[in-house]
């Protein structure tokens, strides 16, 4: 069983360095993937039997080869010559070497491979199905059943995504766009960790597979950029919050808020990992969004109660990320903090500014509440208690919010 689960690591992390291989060698992007996961299944079947072979990824890349380009001859002897000798030419001007000669697939692959998988064209619900399935080494079931969806739904969301991205030229993007495309990268990885951390809808919290595979994700980009602040920032930010997935749920999956949270429950060494990390982002660069939101989480975590919160620095902090990345779920954050220094009826006023632009949102009336409550106004934070139980998906979370708003009813009921 052991060597099983170890072949299966071996595997997933060699997949998107031989699936970039492929495609930067003979493009047809589609069939590549399909071309390697054949190779991954021949692997998987013959390993734990016969042994992982020295050269792991020339054996993958070199039986995925042989599969894609029989598909491509039986497919293009249906065409005329020309286009056959077209379509059996490497992309780029890259000649494909034999085995063992040549340029070696590096991991410079796998990154062009995120690039590419990101591209500007895809919607993001598209780049994280895509992420997850080329760069990740998902199933379609896997990423549809993460993502509720049926895996007919999630086959042609994948799909759609390829054909979206056929004639692409497989390569890092120039320097004007980099930055670009690697802040859709982060998002992706950071969009794929909030769905398993926090489930937008379902009846589970925390979803573990998707939460795991944007660590390792993230772990694997940190690796291929070891020097960009971001991207160490961000996979701090991952590793800080993730610590905290144990205390968030009662036994029967109930919701638990941060600063009711058994704290001996926290993973330490993940926060000591995740702390170190935004040490180093921060001196990698002038700090991003990513590296602040950290620096916040670093602050939660070092608490060993929840009064003992250094609140006026997250505040603080707070006020950097609005600056930097003035978003609506930013400014809630920083309107907890704004109440939590100055008082709620400061943390409301703050609120009232984000109505239009978290307009139908469960996360304000749920802060609303929050704030109320602590402000003595018990009729309103039932109210908007229960406005937020209305408005979410996740069936935790309501519950929560439904047992929050019962709390405040009068003694002797409505």
């Amino acid at each position: 069983m052991r060597r099983n689960s170890e072949v299966e690591d071996l595997l997933r992390r060699h997949a998107p360095q031989v699936l970039g291989a492929l495609v930067r060698r003979y493009g047809h992007f589609d069939q590549a993937e399909d071309s390697v996961q054949e190779a991954l299944l021949a692997a998987a079947q013959q390993w734990p039997e016969k042994g992982v072979p020295e050269n792991p990824r020339g054996w993958l890349i070199r039986v995925a080869s042989r599969r894609l380009v029989d598909q491509l001859r039986s497919d293009e002897a249906r065409r005329r010559r020309e286009e056959t000798a077209a379509a059996l030419t490497p992309r780029d001007a890259f000649t494909a070497p034999p085995p063992g000669v040549g340029r070696a697939p590096s991991e410079d692959d796998t990154l062009t491979l995120f690039f590419l998988c990101c591209h500007p064209d895809l919607t993001p619900a598209a780049q994280i199905a895509l992420t997850l399935r080329a760069v990740g080494g998902l199933t379609t079931a896997e990423i549809a059943r993460a993502h509720l969806v049926p895996e007919a739904t999630m086959a042609q969301r994948i799909s759609r995504a390829k054909q979206r991205i056929r004639g692409v030229p497989f390569r890092q993007p120039g320097a004007e766009d980099r930055d670009r495309r690697l802040a859709a990268v982060l998002q992706v990885l950071y969009l794929i960790y909030n769905e398993g951390y926090t489930a937008t809808s379902g009846s589970r919290l925390h979803r573990a597979e998707l939460a795991g595979e944007a660590i390792r994700l993230a772990r694997a980009m940190r690796r291929l950029l070891p020097r960009e602040g971001s991207v160490t920032g961000l996979l701090a930010l991952i590793l800080l919050t993730e610590a905290r997935s144990a205390a968030r749920s009662g036994p029967h999956g109930e919701l638990i808020p941060l600063d009711e949270q058994d704290r001996t429950r926290w993973d330490r060494r993940a926060i000591t990992e995740g702390t170190a990390l935004v040490e180093e982002a921060l001196s990698q660069g002038p700090a991003g969004a990513y590296q602040v939101q950290a620096a916040i989480a670093a602050l939660h975590d070092e608490a060993e109660r929840a009064e003992d919160t250094d609140w006026p620095q997250i505040l603080a902090l707070y006020d950097v990320l609005v600056r930097l990345a003035p978003e609506p779920m930013a400014e809630l954050g920083r309107a907890v903090a704004v109440a939590m220094v100055h008082g709620p009826r400061a943390g409301l006023t703050e609120v009232g500014r984000l109505e239009d632009r978290l307009a139908g949102h469960h996360r304000l009336e749920a802060v609303r509440g929050h704030l109320l409550e602590k402000a003595g106004d018990r009729e309103g934070a039932r109210d908007a208690f229960a406005l937020a139980a209305r408005r979410t998906l996740s069936v935790p979370e309501r519950r929560y919010l439904q047992m929050r708003a019962a709390r405040l009813l009068p003694p002797d009921g409505p």
